[in-house]
């Protein structure tokens, strides 16, 4: 029988991080710019190709075709509206500038004409020991005048699968965030709470589960529109999955812990030495 953690871990399986790259991109204003240079002005091109053909009627693999491109390369440049929205910002790693990003910023804002020179000679008496290169590449990314750095999707991926009791203060700031970015994130953080309900098995929920795919549907979330097709393809054990409180979820957890043995033993024993072991786990 289905159970309800396994129907929970379908949301995995959902479109979350391209939209959650969405409202990376509104939330520009907050963190790093979108990466310009030649990726950018690339997906541009790429974008207005795809657009060109669609408007002309030419369908997806044959676009695909044409461009030399894989099909869902095509699909996704064909689902959005506009390009910017493909392009990602930056991802950065930590610096040894970092900690001293405040003080750079207060700087500049007294006096944005400060020589780099002075910066440096100022973070080094507190403390700073990396090269004036360094220091120089991370104020022209633009890294000292953004609030906090470039959330990528998967994290904010993460934060929303996260039952909101174990989220932290700053965790929940990025979302509300997010949710104001854009009218798609705010629909999937609420479809996503109200799925959340439905994993606690109860009578209702079948109908619940229902008005949740109809809700679903509704909204211009295409990635989650796959979801809903394979929930109503095994609508019945999906029903007896959010209303009966039995589920295979000790199964699945031994056939894990099995094959984590087994792969640790793994042409170093015999079979005999497997037994004992998983019988002692």
């Amino acid at each position: 029988m289905l159970g309800s953690v396994q129907v929970g871990c379908g949301f995995r399986e959902l479109g979350l991080q391209r939209v959650s790259r969405r409202a990376q991109h509104l939330l520009g204003e907050s963190g790093p710019a979108p990466a310009e240079g030649r990726q950018a002005a690339t997906t541009r091109e790429r974008w207005q190709q795809v657009h060109a053909l669609r408007e002309r009627g030419v369908g997806l693999l044959e676009c695909a075709r044409r461009l030399n491109l894989a099909l869902n390369t095509v699909k996704r440049y064909d689902r959005v509206a506009e390009p910017e929205r493909l392009i990602r910002a930056p991802k950065y790693r930590p610096t040894l500038v970092d900690p001293y990003r405040d003080h750079l910023r207060r700087r500049r804002l007294e006096n944005p004409a400060v020589p780099v020179t002075h910066l440096l000679q100022e973070i080094r008496e507190l403390g700073y020991t990396g090269s004036s290169n360094l220091l120089v590449r991370y104020i022209n990314q633009g890294r000292v005048e953004a609030d906090r750095p470039a959330l990528s999707p998967r994290r904010l991926t993460r934060y929303l699968l996260t039952r909101p009791d174990r989220l932290k203060d700053h965790q929940r700031e990025r979302i509300e965030a997010a949710r104001t970015a854009c009218h798609e994130m705010t629909a999937l953080a609420d479809l996503i709470h109200h799925f959340a309900v439905l994993l606690d098995p109860a009578d209702g929920n079948a109908a619940l589960l229902s008005t949740w795919i109809t809700s679903a549907q509704a909204e211009d979330l295409p990635h989650l529109h796959a979801f809903t097709r394979g929930l109503e393809k095994d609508h019945a054990a999906v029903d007896a999955a959010l209303t009966l409180p039995h589920h295979n979820g000790g199964t699945e957890g031994v056939n894990n812990k099995t094959k984590l043995i087994k792969r640790q033993m793994y042409g170093r024993a015999s079979f005999p030495l497997l037994r004992h072991r998983i019988l002692l786990a």
